[in-house]
C-alpha cells in the first residue's frame, strides 16, 4: 500500500513538471551597432594633360585631313564636322572657349602616332573602337560619338540589291584600315571571290572608284556618304543595304591620365544629356534662369558642384552646350538634314526617342 502511494506521488510530480511552461532561452547578446563610417573625402586627381592644355591655352586635336561631315576645312580654312565639334566641346569644357582648338590633320596609316607621342591631346578622327586598339596601343576610347558600320557604294546603273551579288568584283578599299580586314572577312566567310584595289587614302579610293578602276567602293557608311557627296554625279551611286561590321566611332586619349579620359568622356555626355533634357545652344542660357529639374540644374552647374570633381569650372557643361550645341544640333548640321550627307539618326538616335537608337549617357548625379 505504502509503495503504491509513493508511486502515485512520484507520477504526480512528473506530470506537474511536464505541464510547467519552459522558460525562454536567453537571447544572445548583440554587439552595439556602430555608427556608419563617414564617406572618405575625394580629392580630384591632377591631370597632366589638362595642366598642359591650360598652360599652352588650347587643345591640340588630331582630326581627319578631309572627310565631309566629320573633319574637314571649309573654303575659309575653318574646320567643320562632328569630330571637329567634339574637339570644340572639350575646349569649351576645359578652357571655357570652344575656339581654343588647334586641329592637327592625321593620316589613317599613322593616326595613333601623334597621340602616343604627345603631339595631340586627343584623337577625334572617325576611329573605330576595337579590342586590339583599346587593349594593345596604350590608349583609351572615351565614348561613342557615332555608331557606324561598313558598307558598299555601287553605281546605280548596275542594279545591285545586295553585297551578296559581288562575287568576282573589284573592290576599292583604303589600305591599312579596319575596312580592309572587314572586307576580307565578309568575302571569305561566304566563299566569294573578289579583288581588292587598295588606296592610300579615302580621296584616292574615291578617285579610283569614279575612274572605274574598281566596281564598288567599301568603307564606313558615313564615309561612303561623305565621298558620294563629293562625286561628279552623287545621285548616280547607291549605298547597298548590307552592313558588314560594327564601327563604334569616338575620340581616343592616352592611357595613364584617367582624369583627362573622364573630362573628354563627360564633354561628350554633356552633348547627349543636353539633347535628352531638351536644351539647345539657343535655350540653355534661359534654362539657367528657369530650370527646376534637378538633373538639368546639376548639368548646368547650378547644383551639386560636380565640375570640380574633374578639375573644371562649375559651368563647364553649360559652356559646352551654349558654344557648341546639344548632340542633335551637331548631328543635324554636320551629317544630318542640314548637311550634304543627309544621314538619318538611325542607331544614333537617343535611347528614348520615338524610334530608339543607341545614344545614351549616364545620369548627371
Amino acid at each position: 500500500m505504502i509503495r503504491r502511494v509513493l508511486a502515485m506521488a512520484a507520477l504526480g510530480l512528473c506530470l506537474a513538471a511536464c505541464d510547467r511552461p519552459e522558460r525562454p532561452a536567453a537571447a544572445p547578446s548583440r554587439p552595439a551597432a556602430k555608427a556608419p563610417a563617414a564617406p572618405i573625402a575625394y580629392t580630384p586627381a591632377d591631370s597632366p594633360t589638362l595642366k598642359a592644355v591650360r598652360q599652352r591655352g588650347y587643345v591640340s586635336c588630331g582630326v581627319h585631313p578631309g572627310l565631309p561631315g566629320f573633319g574637314f576645312p571649309d573654303v575659309r580654312g575653318e574646320w567643320q564636322g562632328l569630330d571637329a565639334d567634339v574637339c570644340r566641346a572639350v575646349a569649351a569644357a576645359t578652357l571655357g572657349d570652344a575656339k581654343k582648338v588647334r586641329f592637327v590633320p592625321v593620316p589613317a596609316q599613322d593616326r595613333f602616332g601623334p597621340l602616343q607621342s604627345g603631339r595631340v591631346d586627343l584623337l577625334a578622327r572617325n576611329t573605330s573602337w576595337t579590342f586590339a586598339r583599346d587593349a594593345g596601343l596604350g590608349l583609351e576610347f572615351t565614348a561613342v560619338t557615332y555608331y557606324d558600320g561598313q558598307g558598299f557604294l555601287a553605281p546605280r546603273a548596275l542594279g545591285l540589291t545586295s553585297a551578296e551579288e559581288l562575287s568576282g568584283a573589284r573592290v576599292c578599299v583604303q589600305a591599312d584600315t579596319a575596312s580592309e580586314g572587314n572586307l576580307a572577312d565578309f568575302f571569305n566567310a561566304r566563299g566569294l571571290r573578289y579583288r581588292a584595289v587598295t588606296a592610300a587614302s579615302e580621296e584616292e579610293a574615291r578617285r579610283l572608284y569614279e575612274d572605274e578602276a574598281c566596281d564598288v567602293f567599301t568603307a564606313d557608311i558615313s564615309a561612303l556618304a561623305a565621298s558620294r557627296s563629293l562625286m561628279r554625279a552623287p545621285n548616280a551611286h547607291v549605298i547597298l543595304p548590307n552592313v558588314i561590321s560594327k564601327e563604334p566611332l569616338g575620340p581616343v586619349v592616352r592611357q595613364g591620365d584617367p582624369a583627362w579620359t573622364d573630362i573628354v568622356r563627360w564633354a561628350i555626355y554633356a552633348l547627349v544629356l543636353g539633347e535628352e533634357l531638351g536644351l539647345t545652344s539657343r535655350t540653355v542660357e534661359q534654362a539657367r534662369e528657369t530650370a527646376v529639374d534637378p538633373e538639368t540644374r546639376r548639368l548646368l552647374g547650378l547644383e551639386g558642384d560636380l565640375g570640380p570633381l574633374l578639375g573644371l569650372q562649375k559651368d563647364w557643361a553649360y559652356q559646352v552646350i551654349r558654344q557648341v550645341g546639344a548632340y542633335h544640333e551637331i548631328f543635324r548640321r554636320d551629317v544630318g538634314a542640314d548637311s550634304a550627307l543627309k544621314l538619318d539618326r538611325g542607331l544614333n538616335a537617343l535611347w528614348n526617342a520615338p524610334k530608339p537608337g543607341l545614344m545614351y549617357a549616364p545620369p548627371m548625379r
